[in-house]
């Protein structure tokens, strides 16, 4: 099974985490996104509100309320629904399971990460591992078919080679880390620290 369209839909994705730790508003989600980083979501704040836009007419999201503080623009102040944590947590799964050749969607999983349960994102990244090791078995075995050609031609492949080896390391010792305990994890991600924007 390929990625989806909506899988690669980063700004969609990003909404959805950023609601998991309560209600916000569209101002509030692109302030986060801007100071924790997100620099996966581009686009912004453009891309933020047709995501928004897109959220609400599939009910992944829906309108809690409208605040108006004095000398303030009314804010609306959205809410994720039990429909879109589903789709939340089916999306970073899907994003971790499969490898792609924009790695900009593996660090967006990595960065919801915490959106899954730890059963459930090991179970991702261990088929993700295992996708790795298949694909530089399968670039050592077509190398090693090529016969009389200068190493030149073939250097992609050894980087080839080299690169997913590199992330099937990594994501092996991050498995192993989450077996370990080794890496902290909240019962409920509302329980993450994530400062209020004003």
């Amino acid at each position: 099974m390929s990625l989806q369209r909506a899988d690669r839909d980063l700004p969609s994705l990003t909404v959805l985490a950023l609601l998991t730790t309560g209600p916000r508003h569209t101002y509030e989600m692109h302030r986060l996104m801007v100071d924790t980083h997100k620099d996966f979501v581009t686009g912004l704040p453009r891309s933020m509100y047709h995501a928004v836009e897109r959220l609400l007419r599939a009910e992944l999201i829906e309108v809690v309320r409208t605040d108006r503080a004095e000398g303030r623009p009314e804010r609306t102040v959205y809410g994720l629904t039990d429909t879109g944590r589903a789709e939340l947590a089916e999306r970073v799964r899907r994003l971790l399971e499969h490898p792609d050749p924009d790695s900009t969607l593996f660090v967006a999983a990595l960065s919801f990460l915490g959106c899954l349960q730890v059963s459930q994102a090991r179970a991702a990244l261990d088929v993700r591992r295992a996708e790795l090791e298949r694909r530089v078995d399968d670039v050592r075995a077509a190398l090693a078919g090529v016969s009389g050609l200068p190493r030149l031609l073939l250097v992609e492949a050894e980087f080839e080679i080299a690169r997913l080896s590199a992330e099937r390391d990594w994501v092996a010792a991050l498995v192993a880390d989450l077996d370990g305990g080794r890496l902290d994890w909240p019962a409920d991600i509302r329980e993450l620290e994530v400062p209020p924007v004003t």
